[in-house]
């Protein structure tokens, strides 16, 4: 947690100077000096900001002045506001690379992390048209669904719901999903032999619903990242859908690009 980091002294610390004469407003450049030294390490992952009263001293400027650049700096993810105890410098996540093909328990554990998850949801009910017709499946036919909470380390990072053709995988509910043991693609390649070989990705942002919020433990006014997938076999025939929603700072997307 924040508080177990030794708080970074103002007086420790060199700070750039203000350019009075420069055209940018000075919360700015006090937003991009402490952004510079966070990401120069100069102020450590977790660790408390100096006080606003040090701040305020330190650069010469009003409250409002330093308040404007720590709140920006709290919506661009890079401090945390306590409430009563001040601003910490976020603990850094690695992003999710987007790959269609890569389970979440292997992704996980190819960045060094602890995947886990809690299961939500799990039955086979008649599914919604989107659904149905993403599967390749006539419309109000039955789907298994599986809604999990996904974790890292300890902490909830998505809401992942995976909708399955009953067919393709019978039995997959009597297998207890309730511990995190398993990772959904190695199951469908080892028991049931199926091996995603392409997939389609949208990605969209939204507000999150109530459940989202308590699930994630979202602050307030933050959006989600929905990751919308269809994965098919070697033969363009459908897997399974999912939908997963994302906590934007615990686990944020990324995209490679080139060779």
């Amino acid at each position: 947690m924040p508080t177990r980091t030794p708080s970074a002294s103002a007086k420790q610390i060199q700070w750039k100077p203000l350019d009075r004469d420069d055209q940018k407003p000075l919360y700015r450049q006090i937003k991009h000096n402490i952004l510079e030294l966070i990401k120069n390490a100069k102020i450590a992952a977790g660790a408390k900001l100096p006080s606003e009263r040090e701040l305020i001293a330190k650069y010469d400027v009003s409250r409002i002045t330093i308040r404007q650049a720590l709140v920006e700096l709290v919506q661009e993810g890079h401090l945390q506001s306590q409430p009563g105890k001040g601003f910490y410098v976020t603990q850094k996540q690695e992003p999710l690379e987007l790959h269609s093909l890569t389970s979440f328990t292997a992704g996980a554990r190819s960045r060094g992390m602890e995947p886990g998850s809690l299961l939500l949801d799990a039955k086979v009910f008649a599914a919604p048209v989107e659904i149905t017709r993403a599967l390749y499946l006539p419309e109000a036919s039955e789907v298994v669904l599986l809604k999990r909470l996904r974790m890292l380390d300890g902490l909830p990072v998505a809401i992942q719901h995976d909708w399955l053709p009953p067919a393709k995988c019978p039995g997959l509910l009597d297998l207890d999903w309730s511990t995190g043991n398993h990772s959904l693609y190695a199951v469908l390649a080892e028991r049931y032999q199926l091996h995603p070989a392409s997939g389609q990705t949208t990605i969209s942002a939204r507000l999150p619903d109530a459940e989202e919020r308590r699930l994630l433990k979202l602050e307030r006014n933050s959006a989600v990242l929905i990751l919308d997938q269809v994965q098919f076999d070697s033969d363009s025939q459908p897997i399974n859908v999912s939908t997963s929603v994302h906590h934007p700072k615990r686990h944020p997307l990324s995209i490679h690009q080139g060779n």
